[in-house]
């Protein structure tokens, strides 16, 4: 009972913050997002009836205490859903930084998912794996289906799943990622996401967003689409900065990425910035302007990466486990 799968991170477009449902991992509202690729995630894992206890590792590290009770929820739900009662050996490789802005718990705990399914012997949809996924990420039900995804809100399993909307964009899109390195604490601003005077104002105008985003994608609108994209970043940022740690995840690089974007869009050049909570930047443009803009971003002294549309998160083969 043994599986390798993999899974691309995620870039939230309009993204999801805070949760009604810490362990189930429900958030407050939808959201929508898109697959970076090549960039990703690996993660073997095995139910083993000879094991004492579980054993979790990520990018070589053991992984206890909170880390490990996130993972220890999506493995506890996949051993109710296959009935089996076997501990479980898990290790996971990131080929990318992680816990600075770009995505890795959506990739890992997508890959997770997967993996553990499959291990299980589940024969499970790509949405259904995305409700597993969530309860160890919420953006990792996006990560499962990939690609640009939407993860509708819910309180249960049936309706708090993600789906793939299908795009022209996805041929078209590059994103070129700005590295700033600087530790992010996700967790903490989405436990406290609700104490923002700022939060009931981003509930009542997100559902317009959600829909324009859906609308835009669906049209191949690349400038709307990623006009959002980079009004919600400014929106997700004003709430967690007016929560009670007042969380200021930008650096100044961060606010120099911004600049030269909106230097390069007054030029005529197709382009928009994106931030998670993290200082890094995802710098979105097209095919055939992404040469400058990599251009742009390193000669400000920034590490960059760049990434095509990625899709869903797969089950891989046996020669490709970790263990």
């Amino acid at each position: 009972m043994k599986a390798t799968a993999k899974a691309h991170p995620i870039q939230g477009l309009i993204k999801y913050h805070g949760m009604r449902d810490e362990v189930l991992r429900l958030p407050y509202h939808d959201s929508i997002s898109v697959c970076t690729a090549p960039s990703h995630t690996k993660t073997t894992a095995e139910f083993d009836p000879e094991l004492e206890s579980d054993r979790f590792v990520v990018d070589g590290e053991r992984i206890d205490e909170r880390g490990a009770d996130r993972i220890r929820g999506v493995v506890d739900h996949v051993r109710e859903l296959a009935d089996i009662d076997h501990r479980v050996r898990f290790e996971s490789v990131n080929d990318f930084p992680t816990n600075i802005g770009f995505g890795s718990s959506s990739s890992g705990f997508a890959a997770a998912a997967v993996a553990l399914a499959e291990a299980a012997e589940l024969e499970l949809t790509h949405p259904e794996l995305s409700a597993i996924a969530r309860r160890g990420s919420s953006s990792a039900a996006r990560a499962v289906t990939g690609a640009f995804s939407h993860l509708r809100t819910g309180l249960d399993d049936i309706d708090c799943r993600s789906e793939r909307i299908e795009t022209d964009l996805e041929d078209e899109l590059r994103i070129v990622g700005a590295e700033i390195p600087a530790f992010k604490h996700t967790a903490h601003a989405h436990e406290e996401a609700a104490d923002s005077h700022m939060f009931e104002a981003r509930l009542a105008h997100i559902h317009e967003q959600i829909a324009r985003m859906r609308n835009a994608l669906r049209e191949g609108a690349f400038e709307r689409a990623f006009g959002l994209a980079e009004h919600d970043s400014l929106s997700l940022a004003a709430t967690t900065m007016t929560g009670p740690s007042g969380w200021v995840y930008w650096k100044p690089e961060t606010l120099e990425v911004f600049e030269t974007v909106r230097a390069l869009r007054e030029e005529g050049v197709p382009v928009y910035f994106s931030t998670d909570t993290g200082a890094s930047v995802y710098v979105n443009t097209t095919a055939d302007h992404v040469d400058r803009i990599e251009d742009e971003i390193a000669a400000l002294g920034i590490e960059t990466r760049t990434w095509r549309v990625g899709g869903p998160a797969e089950v891989l083969d046996e020669s490709d486990a970790l263990f």
